[in-house]
């Protein structure tokens, strides 16, 4: 398993984990802030449409909350190895 981080302005999170996303592959989207998680989203489901279907309304209203408040953040993205 593979792990990789990009720091976001809160801005740009919702879009950013969306397309993370939609890359496929991703066992888990962790969202940190000051070195803290503060939202862990587990995805074990290998297709990227069907894992987006999961983020639906509730993800991503938590997350569209939390850029609003914050001015950057780190996503870290851990890849099932293919």
């Amino acid at each position: 398993m593979t792990s990789e981080k990009f720091t976001v302005s809160g801005s740009q999170l919702v879009e950013k984990v969306k397309q993370i996303i939609h890359e496929g592959n991703i066992r888990r989207v962790r969202l940190l802030h000051d070195g803290r998680v503060v939202l862990e989203i587990p995805l074990s489901i290998g297709a990227p449409a069907a894992a987006i279907g999961i983020l639906a309304a509730p993800v991503l209203a938590a997350l569209a909350a939390f850029a609003a408040l914050v001015t950057e953040c780190t996503v870290e993205v851990e890849k099932l190895e293919e």
